[in-house]
């Protein structure tokens, strides 16, 4: 098929924003519009020859080797933790007749963004676990916000889910002729943080009776606190069981080259989206009337306080329970020795005030970019009305990045801190909200006082070995149970 002088045109010019992501401009409606001036070296058979593989020779070369030679860049020491799931003898023996039943089924509907929902398809196959039943695939509701009519497998590779977890639990796409015309229990009444001993007690009779349970709203439904084989198959359907369908993996690690092609780079998590600002009882300090606005609207609606409703914005804000504006992220990123040369992948939804909201940012890291700067013309069509898929393809380049930290905590944060944890503790800064906000209004410090007293605050939250103590989830803090080193014992007993 002939190609066009304007696709050819339009070819060069994406092509040579890999190699020169500095003159892409942030937000920019049409980044070639203002490129195209700086291509014209490039002809036709020279844009031919170019290929990711020719790309990423760049490398060898860098513009700024000290820059990427800062200590900002250096990962934090492992101390030796690897993965290992080895489940005890007594588990596999069990695991023997679970898979191979065909008299009870279990069936979830799970609610929520697509970080949510996949907190709850993790409980979801450990209560199959649980009740020796076999788990029906999934089903996602739709999201009343977004509209996102996903499925499953537009959002993971199902193959892969079952290959995984064939010799744990037994997965079905839907349920067999002799269950269709039963009709499921649905279990309402499931509390918080329930243990394995009161799911048991409470679903192995009606499993038995019906055949088949439905559960919904499972998120915190499951004690985190669990048997230790348990919390092994946690981190399984986490950080194996779950992956991406083809299709996201393949634009997500394409999103993801782009960006390594000229060096390492930080993502951030930015909540700074107006139900954000909203549902935290936090302003975002962008003007009097966007806070007054968000004021009026907490007012209107004040069930969407998701806590804490008799305390005052200052009393949250110096309790480190708002999220940080683009301002507080410059200052913090500056202060922990990022380079003015580093680039960004933001991840988040558009913020409220838009691209003037990430002004300090954009300004002071100029080189910043999101999943639209990246992507070619039509790449992402296919994602473009599907929020969970396009919240997939974020968690992709950012589970990539060299130095990854989120503005807020939050579903997609803990979720790619227990993912960094488990890669091998690659970097992940956590912001230590509470102790650092005083200095950020103490306007008597120095530059240079102010940067040592941050960079002392956050010496130990960088994503090295932190031990999971009890009440939090083994996908966040996967060490002891799901990670060990020499000094450890790698089975369970």
């Amino acid at each position: 098929m002939a190609v066009s002088k304007t696709n050819k045109k339009k070819q060069q010019c994406y092509i040579a924003l890999w190699f020169n992501f500095e003159t892409l401009v942030p937000f920019a409606p049409n980044p070639c519009g203002i490129f195209q001036e700086k291509t014209s070296f490039l002809n036709d058979h020279e844009v031919s020859q170019l290929s990711i593989g020719a790309l990423n020779l760049g490398n060898e070369e860098k513009e700024e080797e000290g820059d990427e030679k800062s200590e900002f860049w250096k990962q934090p020491d492992g101390l030796g933790y690897k993965p290992c799931l080895d489940f005890s003898s007594e588990y596999r023996k069990t695991s023997l007749d679970i898979v191979k039943g065909r008299t009870r089924y279990l069936m979830v509907v799970v609610s929520g963004g697509m970080n949510q929902q996949r907190n709850q398809i993790v409980d979801a196959v450990v209560i199959a676990r649980i009740l020796g039943a076999a788990l029906v695939v999934p089903i996602l509701q739709v999201n009343v916000i977004w509209g996102d009519e996903s499925e499953f497998s537009d959002i993971f590779d199902l193959d892969h889910f079952k290959e995984v977890l064939a010799n744990d639990v037994r997965i079905v796409s839907s349920l067999p002729s002799t269950h269709v015309m039963t009709r499921p229990v649905e279990e309402k009444r499931t509390p918080l943080h329930a243990s394995p001993e009161w799911i048991r007690s409470h679903y192995t009779r009606k499993l038995r009776r019906d055949g088949v349970l439905l559960l919904r709203s499972l998120d915190s439904r499951l004690s985190k606190d669990l048997p230790s084989d348990l919390q092994k198959l946690r981190c399984k359907v986490a950080f194996h069981a779950l992956r991406f369908s083809p299709s996201i993996l393949g634009l997500g690690n394409k999103l993801t080259e782009r960006m390594r092609s000229k060096g390492p780079y930080v993502a951030l998590h930015l909540r700074m989206e107006k139900d954000v600002w909203v549902r935290t009882g936090c302003l975002p300090g962008l003007s009097h009337e966007i806070d007054e606005m968000i004021n009026n609207e907490r007012k209107r609606r004040p069930e969407l306080l998701t806590s804490r409703s008799n305390m005052t914005y200052h009393a949250r804000k110096l309790a480190g329970l708002c999220p940080l504006n683009a301002l507080e992220v410059t200052r913090l990123l500056k202060a922990l020795g990022a380079p003015k040369s580093a680039r960004i992948y933001w991840a988040g939804g558009i913020p409220l005030g838009g691209k003037e909201a990430l002004q300090p940012l954009t300004s002071e890291f100029p080189h910043f970019f999101n999943k639209e700067d990246l992507a070619l013309p039509g790449e992402l069509e296919p994602f473009a009305k599907k929020a969970s898929l396009m919240a997939a393809l974020d968690y992709i380049v950012t589970e990539n990045s060299n130095v990854f930290m989120p503005s807020h905590g939050g579903n997609m944060g803990h979720a790619l801190q227990g993912q960094r944890a488990y890669a091998g503790h690659r970097k992940t800064i956590t912001p230590n909200k509470r102790q650092m906000l005083q200095h950020f209004l103490n306007s008597s410090l120095s530059e240079t006082e102010f940067n040592r007293i941050i960079l002392d605050l956050h010496r130990d939250s960088l994503g090295q070995p932190e031990l999971r103590k009890a009440g939090r989830d083994v996908t966040k803090y996967p060490v002891p149970e799901c990670m060990c080193n020499g000094t450890m014992n790698h089975s369970s007993t």
